[in-house]
């Protein structure tokens, strides 16, 4: 059997460490249960350790019975060696409701414990709303203080061993940062070479949070996603220069930016073509070319504003960075 690739790790403020390199299990539509996991295994054996899970991504069983038949087959000694994210929906994002949440992603996961558990929105939802079928009467005030509490009790319960959040901007996280008690260990972001996030990276530095980020290479070929960077000329004569994807070029370039890269493909050479990243860099001159790429957020989450609700404009939800 080849040896799976090692994927270095970054050490988060929680005291924990997290590969820099974690597959998105995201997908639509979904495939059958026993096929992701299929494609799980193969993640694994290809030297994959991180998983990105969440509870409103329907992929948090097979990828539960993918670390059990992993752990079963020897692919990994133990529970240990595997990092396992998951994310608090938005119908939960109430400070009553996320210690259920949890546990209902933990028995879905059929584990004991997540390495990092996050906030999936600076969002809340009516409860009982069916995944995206919500009007604007369904987003109803997010209590950023409360919610928090609430996942600091979850750490220390034992059942995650990090918390963190995800599409938050400087004033959110300035605001959950007054009033916590563990800070944020994770801000997962939308980041690539066509949406860079230089304020939210310099800021979560100066904080000492990790950003993390989705979507590297512009969800290409989804229908919600964008070409801005796998059909950009900039990293294509790069790519062709160096004899690299374009996929890769993109990926080690958030890697170099001091970021950890949420890849999400099921296709078994790419899988491992996003790990081939680590033992070559972008020269200088490459870097500036590729800073000098064309800026737009791909993912603007539209559908949370309302006339009514918490939050009325684009400028709200994202605290001024669009």
């Amino acid at each position: 059997m080849q040896e799976a690739k090692k994927v270095p790790d970054v050490m988060l403020n929680s005291g924990h460490k997290m590969p820099v390199i974690g597959l998105g299990t995201a997908t639509a539509p979904l495939p059958p249960p026993d096929e992701l996991t299929a494609v799980f295994l193969d993640a694994i054996r290809i030297g994959y350790r991180h998983f990105d899970t969440a509870a409103i991504y329907g992929t948090e069983q097979p990828l539960g019975k993918a670390v059990a038949v992993a752990i079963e087959q020897g692919l990994v000694k133990s529970r240990d060696e595997l990092f396992i994210t998951s994310k608090l929906w938005n119908t939960d994002a109430h400070p009553d409701l996320v210690l259920p949440a949890l546990k209902t992603s933990l028995r879905n996961l059929g584990l004991e414990y997540v390495d990092l558990y996050l906030i999936h929105w600076p969002v809340r939802l009516r409860p009982g709303v069916e995944g995206f079928n919500f009007t604007a009467e369904d987003v109803l005030p997010f209590d950023i203080e409360g919610t928090w509490k609430a996942m600091e009790e979850c750490h220390k319960l034992g059942l995650v061993k990090s918390i963190g959040v995800s599409n938050f901007g400087t004033k959110k996280l300035t605001q959950l940062l007054d009033n916590s008690a563990i800070p944020p260990a994770v801000n997962q972001v939308e980041m690539n070479t066509s949406w860079r996030q230089g304020k939210i990276r310099q800021f979560c530095k100066q904080k000492g949070i990790h950003v993390s980020a989705w979507s590297p290479l512009a969800a290409y070929g989804l229908r919600w996603g964008s070409n801005a960077v796998m059909e950009n000329p900039v990293l294509k004569e790069i790519a062709e220069a160096r004899n690299k994807s374009i996929a890769q070029i993109a990926v080690r370039w958030i890697y170099e930016q001091g970021a950890s890269v949420i890849v999400k493909s099921f296709n078994k050479e790419r899988m491992k073509q996003n790990l081939e990243i680590f033992d070559w860099e972008l020269s200088k001159e490459e870097s500036d070319k590729i800073n000098q790429i064309p800026q737009r957020r791909m993912y603007a989450g539209e559908m949370f504003l309302s006339e009514n609700g918490p939050y009325k404009s684009l400028e709200e939800l994202w605290d001024g960075d669009i």
